[in-house]
């Protein structure tokens, strides 16, 4: 499949980093921190499928959405590059490298282990289906609808920005492709599947989040024995958002 991309950066000669975002999101999604990064790389922040200005699929698999990025790859002509991922972007990022590791400089996973995980997504889900968005006037309109579902404002915002108005201006429709999400969301859960990869490896958690819980790093260094894990402390799941510069520190310290 063919993906959208955002690029920051034209120097050939610097190395190609690409992001990979999470669940709901998008290439936007670093955006101000792709410029700041392409003073030393040259970025290709993508949409997966299904997600941003990517086209949609029913089917939504780690293996598929890492060819997705190899075809991504082979278009642009990049043989090697340093990918970060977040989330669902790094289990993406990892089932790439297990699958394609020459194709890998280094490996940055932003909040997620290699692990299958208990479905967590019920309630925005379901928050996200009780918009009638082909009715709703505003966002904010939508939001009031959303709030009884969601309690933390910045998530709701983030959400919201799938939301986008018609082509003909009377009412909205989803930006993300929310029935093949639903659908397929037991392969979002999933693990990556594969033996391991070598490569050079950084996890960033953050130190409130669960997603790469102390438990959870045994089966981590399976999959990647030469992984090292940072924490970033008071951060929650949204490590480039809720700390950017600690985020920006470690991952710029490890990839030069």
């Amino acid at each position: 499949m063919k993906i959208n991309f955002d690029q920051y950066g034209e120097d050939a000669n610097k190395k190609p980093l690409i992001i990979i975002h999470g669940l709901y999101g998008s290439a936007a999604n670093f955006r101000g921190l792709a410029k700041i990064y392409a003073n030393d790389f040259i970025v290709f922040c993508i949409d997966l499928r299904n997600h941003g200005n990517s086209p949609h699929s029913d089917e939504i698999t780690y293996s598929l959405m890492a060819e997705d990025v190899i075809e991504f790859m082979d278009n642009q002509g990049i043989k090697k590059a340093h990918i970060l991922g977040h989330s669902m972007g790094g289990k993406t990022a990892m089932q790439l490298a297990l699958n394609h590791p020459e194709r890998v400089d280094k490996l940055v996973i932003g909040d997620i282990a290699p692990v299958e995980y208990p479905h967590h997504h019920e309630t925005i889900f379901e928050g996200l289906l009780a918009i009638p968005v082909a009715n709703v006037e505003s966002r904010g309109e939508a939001e009031q609808i959303l709030k009884h579902y969601v309690e933390e404002p910045s998530v709701r915002l983030f959400l919201l920005t799938n939301l986008l108005r018609t082509d003909d201006g009377n009412g909205f429709k989803w930006r993300i492709n929310l029935p093949a999400l639903i659908g397929e969301y037991k392969n979002i859960q999933a693990a990556p599947d594969g033996i391991s990869y070598d490569g050079e490896t950084l996890f960033i958690r953050g130190a409130n989040s669960e997603y790469v819980a102390d438990e959870y790093v045994p089966e981590t260094l399976e999959f990647f024995p030469n992984a090292s894990i940072e924490t970033i402390d008071d951060c929650g799941h949204w490590l480039h958002s809720e700390k950017p510069k600690e985020f920006s520190e470690i991952l710029l310290k490890f990839l030069k």
